[in-house]
């Protein structure tokens, strides 16, 4: 199929490579504002629906949730960040 378009595509090797060029533009484009567009509303990429089995007024613990932060520190991390990262070696002289 490419060699034939190849083969009908005028004005030399220069033509040839315009030509095609235009040809890849012409396809995206038709596709980036044509196809996709209308095949967006018929794909399931919007229709997510994430059910956790914990009822929606409270976050897991039982507890209600009010918007309101924990107190305490909010950047505790619940692990340990030193135990895979070891100190650089020392500069030897």
């Amino acid at each position: 199929m490419y060699a034939f378009i190849w083969r009908k595509l005028p004005f030399g090797v220069v033509g040839k490579l315009t030509g095609s060029v235009l040809l890849v533009a012409a396809t995206v484009a038709l596709l980036w504002y044509v196809a996709f567009p209308w095949a967006e509303p018929l794909l399931p990429f919007d229709d997510v629906q994430v059910e956790s089995g914990v009822p929606a007024e409270t976050g897991g613990g039982g507890d209600p949730v009010t918007g309101e932060t924990p107190t305490g520190d909010e950047h505790e991390l619940p692990y340990d960040t030193d135990q895979n990262n070891p100190a650089p070696p020392s500069p030897s002289r």
